[in-house]
């Protein structure tokens, strides 16, 4: 079930709350992808994803923020060329490979049919690309509050994003959780979310956490030219070597000096 692009615009750009998950987030994903090191590359994000996109806009060759249909798509950044583009979940506008970073934000957990996305997801990712997936925790307090982005549609543990990142043929790099606090505009929780943040990652504990943060690799064996044979040995080819020693060749003697 997608969320309305009116409401979570208006979450993260209007509400304390979300000004809050929206810096968090946005440091979490810049400490697995500083803006410095998308120089040249293409950067995306699928569901909501603008929220964290606008550090590499100033060093990245090419961001683009793709918005499922169902939830509408808005004009971002405020002020500067269009970056969105409205699309399908498994049908995006762009060339198969042309990615290298990818951001999931309320895109996974909202799809119709995650395997379909992930697919895509696959599709659009060049050799060695990476993705972050960011979706609600299944067992944490945010997946349970329907006044955040986060308390609708599918929540994940650990263990099943894992689970159906691999059978879309990712590697998984790592697996992290973010959002400490709980889903509360009190300010309390918001002036102390970095503490928060920074004492949670030291426990690394995801059961506490209200999101899933993930990140995946496309791995691609390197093909084989056409007509290449690749020699294998057989095991009785390597036994017969060993039963039947084969005795060093001869060398001729120095060379020694002349009286």
């Amino acid at each position: 079930m997608h969320q309305d692009v009116i409401d979570l615009r208006s979450f993260y750009y209007s509400r304390a709350l979300g000004r809050v998950v929206q810096r968090t987030l946005r440091d979490r994903l810049l400490s697995a992808w500083p803006a410095g090191s998308t120089a040249g590359m293409t950067v995306a994000g699928y569901g909501f994803a603008v929220p964290v996109l606008r550090p590499y806009l100033g060093t990245a060759r090419r961001v683009v923020a793709l918005m499922p249909g169902a939830q509408g798509a808005m004009r971002w950044p405020a002020g500067q060329a269009n970056h969105t583009a409205l699309c399908d979940a498994d049908a995006w506008p762009l060339d198969t490979g042309a990615v290298d970073r990818l951001v999931l934000l309320h895109g996974l957990e909202a799809a119709d049919s995650p395997a379909a996305l992930l697919a895509e997801a696959w599709r659009v990712l060049g050799p060695g690309g990476r993705m972050v997936a960011m979706v609600p925790n299944r067992t944490g307090l945010w997946a349970r509050s329907v006044s955040t982005p986060f308390g609708t549609g599918r929540s994940y543990t650990a263990g099943q994003l894992e689970a159906q990142a691999r059978a879309a043929g990712f590697v998984v790099e790592r697996m992290g959780a973010a959002l400490y606090i709980p889903p509360s505009d009190r300010r309390f929780w918001l002036r102390s979310a970095q503490i928060w943040e920074r004492t949670g990652a030291r426990i690394a504990s995801v059961l506490v956490a209200g999101l899933v943060l993930a990140e995946f690799s496309k791995q691609v064996h390197a093909p084989t030219p056409p007509g290449a044979k690749v020699y294998v040995p057989s095991p009785l080819e390597v036994l017969g070597g060993i039963a039947r020693p084969r005795p060093a060749p001869k060398r001729a003697p120095p060379v020694g000096r002349t009286h």
